[in-house]
């Protein structure tokens, strides 16, 4: 590798594997799932991820190298650790947990994949790439919020977070609110 474009390429290939891995993998994880909201969730991401891949395309396009993959281990790694965790014995409230879990790792990896290549793109002028790239991370940002709410709304729902959350959390849901459990989304800076 000789140049940070050629970089951007390359990482590029990777992330369009990663893509390409989860529009195979997210049917699974939707139908694993007991949650309509995390069902929904998944689904919507499933078409979302669908667009990832077309925008990727359009952005090899744009600099003309040809829309290939390379094998992105790290995808299938965090696709396998959550193949796994659908196959364990667990209620389905813990399963929809580990889901969000395993999910929202993926999304920390792309977050992070789709940053970098972004700011490559910009800082070496394809504000073309960059704009295709920075609508997948919205995304993808956009996601992983939503999957913090739901693994939130998830514990509030369950109707006995005592066997999950030893202690203080059993003797608040006995006493009228175990919501407390959940820690919230975003912290004030």
């Amino acid at each position: 590798m000789n140049s940070v474009r050629e970089l951007l390429i390359d990482e590029m290939r990777d992330l369009y594997d990663a893509e390409k891995q989860l529009v195979k993998a997210l049917p699974k994880v939707a139908k694993a799932t007991s949650s309509p909201e995390l069902g929904e969730a998944v689904t919507k991401h499933l078409e979302q991820t669908r667009g990832h891949v077309e925008r990727l395309e359009r952005a090899f396009e744009i600099l003309g190298a040809k829309p290939r993959s390379k094998p992105c281990q790290a995808m299938n790694g965090l696709i396998e650790e959550a193949r796994e965790t659908m196959e364990e014995d667990m209620p389905q409230h813990v399963l929809d947990c580990a889901l969000i879990c395993a999910a929202q790792k993926v999304e920390h990896y792309e977050i992070a994949g789709s940053g970098t290549v972004k700011a490559w793109a910009t800082a070496l002028g394809f504000d073309n790439v960059a704009e295709l790239l920075d609508a997948t991370l919205q995304e993808e940002k956009a996601a992983n919020d939503t999957l913090t709410d739901i693994a939130a709304a998830v514990l509030t729902k369950t109707d006995s977070p005592e066997q999950d959350v030893p202690g203080e959390h059993a003797s608040k849901k006995r006493a009228g609110s175990y919501s407390t459990v959940a820690a919230p989304r975003r912290h004030a800076e």
